[in-house]
Formats: C-alpha cells, structure tokens, sequence
C-alpha cells in the first residue's frame, strides 16, 4: 500500500468552565490552543499561567476557519 495525503485529524476533549456560557462543559480542541464549547459553540483560547484559563477569541479572528483552509503557517 503506498502512502497517500491524508489529513490526520486528532482532537482533544478537556472538561472546563466555559466563560461564554458560565457551563462546566466539554471542549474539543484540533490544536493545542483553540478548543470550542459544545454546549454554546464558542471558540476559545487556552492560556496557561500557573492555571489552565479559556479565553473567547475575537470574534473577527476565525482561527479556525483559517486554519482549515491552509491560511495558517
């Protein structure tokens, strides 16, 4: 079998506090720093300082999206 481009995915599933919603909730990350609610689908940036804290991200900074669409280096 020879190797082909595939695109391996592997997502992260933390509990946390979302800030969005006040909700202790799940979040899945495909990076290391932006992960999403899944109880109100808020993005959010992880920061570690001494604790881990989440973040919402602006909401004209579609990380993500970018991200998916190979603007991000």
């Amino acid at each position: 079998m020879t190797e082909k481009n595939y695109i391996r995915f592997q997502a992260e599933i933390v509990n946390g506090t979302c800030p969005t919603c006040d909700e202790h909730t799940m979040l899945v990350g495909l990076t290391k720093e932006y992960y999403r609610c899944i109880t109100c689908g808020a993005d959010l940036e992880q920061y570690v300082n001494g604790k881990i804290s989440y973040i919402p991200t602006l909401p004209t900074a579609n990380i993500l999206k970018d991200y998916f669409h190979g603007k991000e280096s």
